[in-house]
């Protein structure tokens, strides 16, 4: 897909997944939507400089409801409250990462419907962000399982058409050290290239940890955003 696609969406990438691939997953106007809530709290707009997109978000979350807007660039309309905002980056993968199926590593199985639990468990224990009980029908999710117990997981967030990120990477903390989500980001990364799409991440700023094992494994920085809460007119 021509690098101008690929830019644009991902300067706009949660409006571009709800007006594209995520579509059937959006709630919302011509001009501001955002994800069911049990899928994700992001939501996004076409122009964040135009009331119409903001007066879409009103009307579809509702009264004092809260919306994480990722790259909020604008003040908001009055009666919006941005509650609280996080320092983040996005990052691009570069041809300098390799990425791999994961054809034989041990324990590494697909997700779905019935691991949804299990899943919702090791993110209370690891906190990678947001992760709702339908946030697996965004893209693919991999995990990694050892005696049953799920240990890691990464997967599908942001479907960009021409781009996918990779998000909710996360080791259970009694496996961390073993590479375990160096392996889902790679078998989730060569899902995504199949595809002919660029695989991006996002990660908060303050987490140099991640960030540097990142661009350790070949992702360069693109730039940086915010992601802010927002909270709708109470009335």
């Amino acid at each position: 897909m021509a690098d101008a696609t690929v830019q644009t969406q991902l300067d706009n990438p949660v409006w571009a997944a709800l007006t594209g691939v995520h579509a059937h997953l959006a709630e919302g106007g011509d001009a501001g939507r955002r994800y069911a809530q049990d899928v994700s709290p992001f939501a996004g707009l076409a122009d964040q400089a135009d009331p119409a997109g903001w007066a879409d978000l009103a009307a579809v979350a509702g009264p004092g409801a809260t919306l994480v807007v990722p790259a909020l660039a604008t003040t908001p309309p009055a009666g919006f409250e941005v509650t609280w905002s996080l320092p983040g980056v996005q990052l691009v993968a570069t041809e300098a990462f390799t990425s791999h199926p994961g054809d034989g590593v041990p324990g590494l199985v697909e997700l779905g419907q019935a691991d949804v639990d299990d899943a919702l468990d090791l993110v209370e224990r690891t906190r990678p962000g947001p992760f709702g009980r339908r946030t697996r029908l965004l893209g693919r999710y991999l995990g990694i399982r050892e005696d049953g117990r799920l240990l890691a997981m990464a997967g599908e967030r942001l479907r960009l058409g021409a781009a996918t990120e990779i998000s909710a990477v996360c080791t259970d903390p009694s496996a961390r050290g073993r590479g375990l989500a160096t392996t889902l980001v790679r078998a989730v990364a060569h899902g995504i290239r199949d595809r002919g799409e660029l695989p991006f991440l996002h990660a908060a700023a303050e987490n140099t940890t991640a960030v540097s094992l990142y661009e350790h494994l070949g992702f360069r920085l693109r730039r940086t955003l915010d992601f802010a809460a927002v909270r709708t007119p109470d009335a």
